[in-house]
C-alpha cells in the first residue's frame, strides 16, 4: 500500500466520522450541526491543500528518479514558492548539475583515452573478464599481422606463431621479449585496470627493433671505424713495401723470379681483399637515408631477372611469375631497394643450388613482394640469428648481406619476414604499406 493510498484512506475515515457526527447533530442541536458542517468544510479544504502539498513532491521525486534512470541529466525543476519544496528542488538541481558535469568529464576522458590508444605506437590488446581479446588498436594489428576481426574473442595463447607461445604464458609484472624471424623484436607486458569494480587485464606490445638496431649499430660502428683505420693504415704501408720489393725481381736467379713475383702478387691481392672486406662493413654503417621516388616494383624485379638470367640458366633454375594485373608503384629509394632485392634473389639462388624454382609474387592490396624458393629451408636454430650482424651460415660469408637488407627495409619503414613455409619453401615477403604506395 502506497503512502498516497494510506493518506486518502485516513482522510476518508476521518471525514466519514465527521459526516456521521453532523448527521446526529442535525436532529438534536441545529447550532452544533452548522458548526460541524463548517468544521467539515474547513477540514476538506485543508485536506486538499495538504494532499497537493504531499503529492507534488512525490511527483517531482518520481520524475527526477525516472530522469536519472534514463540518464537524462538535463531536466531541472523551477522553485514553486514553498520553503520545504524549494529546498528539495535546490538539492536536486545541484545534484543534477554535478552528475551532468561528471558525465561530461568522464565522456571526455574516455574519448581522449580511446584516441590515445588508437594513436599509440605501442600495440594494446584489451581483454574481457574471460581473458579473451575484446579490442585491439591499429599498432597491435601491425605487430600481430592480423586484422582486428580475426583477433576478437581469441585467447592470446591461441594466436599463431611465436606470439601465442609468449602471450599464453605472460604474467603481470613479468615482461617478455618476442623475436620474430630474427627481425622484429617486441617487449610484451601485462597489466590490469578496474572496470565496474572488477579487474580486467590488458597486454601492451612495444616494438624494440629500431632501438636495438640503433644501439647495435653504434656499438659495431665504433668497432668497424677503429678496425678500418688500423687495417687500412697497415695495408697501405705493407702494399707499398711489397710493390717496392717487385723492383728487386730482376736481381734474383731466373728460377726464383716467377715464384717471387707470384708471392708478391698474392700478398698484395690478399691485402686488397682484406681492405675491401673492411670497406663492406664500413658501407653498412654509413647507409644514407633513402631518397624516395615513385617506382614500379614489377619493372625493378624484371631488371634483376635480366641480370641473374645467365646464372639461373646455368643452374637450371626456373623463374615463375605471379604479378598483380596492374603496376605496383611504390615510393622508395630505387638503388637501395634494388640492392636489397638483388641480395634476396642471390640468397634464394644459392639456397636452391641447381634444378629448382624461384617464384615471384606481387599484390596490390596489400602492396607486397614475395620471393619464394624451393631450396633448403631455414633450420629453427638459425631462424632467430638470420639478421644478426656478422652471422652467416656460409663458410666464407661475411654476415652483412641480410643485415644490409634489414637496414634498408627498416629505413623505408617496410615490414618484412623471412621464414620457411608449411610447404617446405622459403619465402621472403616485403610489405610496402599503404602509406608508401605511390598514387
Amino acid at each position: 500500500m502506497t503512502l498516497r493510498v494510506k493518506f486518502l484512506l485516513f482522510v476518508i475515515i476521518i471525514h466519514g466520522v465527521l459526516i456521521a457526527l453532523a448527521a446526529q447533530m442535525m436532529r438534536s442541536n441545529a447550532v452544533l450541526f452548522v458548526a460541524t458542517e463548517m468544521l467539515l468544510l474547513v477540514s476538506i479544504v485543508l485536506t486538499v491543500q495538504l494532499y497537493r502539498g504531499f503529492v507534488r513532491p512525490f511527483q517531482l521525486i518520481a520524475a527526477g528518479t525516472e530522469a536519472i534512470r534514463a540518464k537524462d541529466f538535463s531536466m531541472k525543476f523551477v522553485p514553486v514558492g514553498q520553503r520545504e519544496m524549494d529546498q528539495l528542488i535546490t538539492v536536486y538541481n545541484h545534484m543534477i548539475d554535478e552528475l551532468r558535469q561528471e558525465r561530461i568529464t568522464q565522456h571526455e576522458k574516455s574519448y581522449l583515452l580511446e584516441r590515445l590508444i588508437q594513436a599509440s605506437p605501442a600495440g594494446i590488446l584489451l581483454l574481457d573478464f574471460d581473458g579473451r581479446i575484446e579490442a585491439a588498436n591499429p599498432a597491435a594489428e601491425r605487430c600481430l599481422r592480423l586484422p582486428q576481426a580475426q583477433l576478437l574473442k581469441q585467447l592470446p595463447a591461441a594466436l599463431p606463431g611465436e606470439w601465442g607461445t609468449v602471450l599464453g604464458t605472460l604474467r603481470a609484472g613479468q615482461p617478455q621479449v618476442v623475436q620474430l624471424s630474427g627481425i622484429q623484436t617486441y617487449r610484451a607486458h601485462c597489466s590490469h585496470f578496474l572496470d565496474r569494480g572488477f579487474t580486467r587485464n590488458f597486454i601492451m606490445l612495444e616494438e624494440l627493433t629500431q632501438e636495438l638496431i640503433r644501439q647495435e649499430k653504434q656499438a659495431y660502428e665504433k668497432l668497424i671505424r677503429m678496425m678500418s683505420h688500423e687495417i687500412n693504415n697497415s695495408i697501405g704501408a705493407i702494399n707499398s713495401i711489397l710493390q717496392s720489393f717487385g723492383h728487386y725481381t730482376p736481381q734474383l736467379r731466373p728460377d726464383d723470379q716467377t715464384d717471387f713475383a707470384e708471392a708478391l702478387e698474392v700478398s698484395i691481392n690478399r691485402n686488397t681483399h682484406l681492405a675491401n672486406f673492411i670497406a663492406n662493413f664500413a658501407d653498412l654503417v654509413r647507409l644514407p637515408p633513402p631518397t624516395r621516388r615513385p617506382c614500379d616494383v614489377h619493372e625493378l624485379v624484371r631488371s634483376i631477372h635480366r641480370l641473374m638470367l645467365v646464372q639461373s640458366e646455368k643452374r637450371r633454375i626456373a623463374w615463375h611469375w605471379h604479378l598483380a594485373p596492374e603496376p605496383l608503384r611504390v615510393n622508395l629509394d630505387v638503388q637501395q631497394i634494388e640492392q636489397a632485392v638483388l641480395n634476396i634473389v642471390k640468397n634464394a639462388l644459392e639456397a636452391i643450388g641447381e634444378d629448382g624454382n624461384l617464384t615471384i609474387r606481387t599484390s596490390l592490396d596489400p602492396p607486397l613482394l614475395r620471393i619464394e624458393d624451393d631450396g633448403a629451408g631455414i633450420a629453427p636454430e638459425v631462424q632467430r640469428r638470420l639478421f644478426t650482424p656478422f652471422f652467416s651460415t656460409k663458410r666464407d660469408g661475411q654476415g652483412i648481406g641480410l643485415t644490409m637488407i634489414r637496414d634498408i627495409l627498416l629505413q623505408h619503414d617496410f615490414t618484412f619476414s623471412l621464414e620457411t613455409t608449411p610447404a617446405g619453401t622459403t619465402a621472403f615477403i616485403i610489405w610496402f604499406g599503404a602509406a608508401s604506395k605511390a598514387e
